[in-house]
Formats: C-alpha cells, sequence, structure tokens
C-alpha cells in the first residue's frame, strides 16, 4: 500500500466583486466580494467551500477589506485594515505595487490569513494548514467624480 502525503494547493476566484481606492477618502479602500461567487474550477468543492465549514454565503454573501489606513510609498501602497468573511473579522496588513497602464493602474498585492481565526476549521485529516495566502490582482479604473 502506498500513502501520498503533501500539501494541497487550492487556486480559486472570485468573479464579481466591487471596489473603491481613494486616498482622500475614509477609507481609503474598500473591497466587496460576492462570495457565492468564487470559482476553484472544481463543482463540488465550490459547493463545499460556500458551506458554514467555510465562507458559509447563505448566511454571509459577501466578504470585504476595509482600509484602516492606506499610504502610497512611490509605487507601493501600504494597507492596514479589517478582512470580513463567514461573519468575522481579522486585521490584515500588507503592500500592493502599483503600476500605471494606460489610463488605469494595475494592482499586485500578497499577504497571509489565518481562516483558523475566520472559523474555517474544517479539513479532512488536518491537512488544511493556516495560514492562507491571498493573492489580489486587478486593474483600477479612473471614475468620474
Amino acid at each position: 500500500m502506498r500513502h501520498f502525503y503533501g500539501l494541497v494547493t487550492v487556486k480559486g476566484h472570485f468573479d464579481r466583486y466591487e471596489g473603491t481606492l481613494d486616498l482622500g477618502a475614509q477609507p481609503a479602500v474598500q473591497l466587496t466580494i460576492d462570495a457565492a461567487s468564487l470559482d476553484t474550477r472544481n463543482a463540488r468543492r465550490d459547493k463545499h467551500l460556500r458551506s458554514p465549514e467555510f465562507f458559509d454565503v447563505e448566511r454571509e454573501p459577501q466578504v470585504s477589506f476595509v482600509s484602516d489606513s492606506a499610504v502610497l510609498d512611490g509605487e507601493t501602497l501600504k494597507l492596514h485594515g479589517t478582512l470580513r468573511a463567514a461573519g468575522k473579522e481579522i486585521p490584515l496588513a500588507f503592500d500592493a505595487a502599483l503600476r500605471p497602464v494606460g489610463d488605469e493602474l494595475e494592482l499586485e498585492a500578497s499577504t497571509h490569513a489565518d481562516h483558523h481565526e475566520l472559523g474555517m476549521l474544517w479539513s479532512p485529516l488536518g491537512i488544511l494548514r493556516a495560514p492562507s495566502k491571498l493573492i489580489v490582482h486587478g486593474r483600477l479604473v479612473r471614475t468620474a467624480t
């Protein structure tokens, strides 16, 4: 009998989200994600991740990040704020790289979050380890005020 032990990486994305970045406003950054739009390219896994064991989309349909502080340092946006998911909140701090692309700004950031602190504890055989890596990649489009 052969046994395989290793880390399993699950990659996915959210299809529906909206956000704002306004360094003159408080909060400067707000991001709201439709938790049910999670897509890992595996329908069975997505259904489980939407369940009460993880995102609990029936009771908590949104994941959000709201900044407490946002400081632009050259092409780096230094952020501190609160991530809310599954009815719980955790603090997050990370740097986002900004790069001009035509009239838009491309944003790239990554950080780690302990999903256990969000109540996401289910794990077969204890193989789901914290923290989880969060990656944000997007384009910021200027809108008229």
